[in-house]
């Protein structure tokens, strides 16, 4: 497997580490563990880069600015 960016990498080795942590347990539902842990941050973080802009935060993410308003209303950051 080719991991070819940092936070590629670190998602790499965040499932490594969690994986080992489970100690041979069964893990269930790691996408939406992975979605969740990895998009709100995301979504906090390019909405501070546009000042609180949806219309540039949305451009900046390359989604529509509904579809912004939706994730973000979904995450408690309206």
């Amino acid at each position: 497997m080719s991991r070819s960016n940092e936070i590629a990498e670190s998602v790499f080795r965040t499932l490594d580490q969690y994986f080992r942590d489970l100690d041979g347990e069964k893990p269930g539902a790691i996408y939406d563990m992975v979605i969740r842990n990895v998009e709100r941050p995301m979504l906090e973080f390019v909405l501070q880069r546009a000042k609180g802009n949806q219309t540039m935060a949305a451009e900046m993410l390359g989604i529509n600015r509904n579809t912004l308003r939706r994730k973000l209303t979904d995450y408690d950051l309206l």
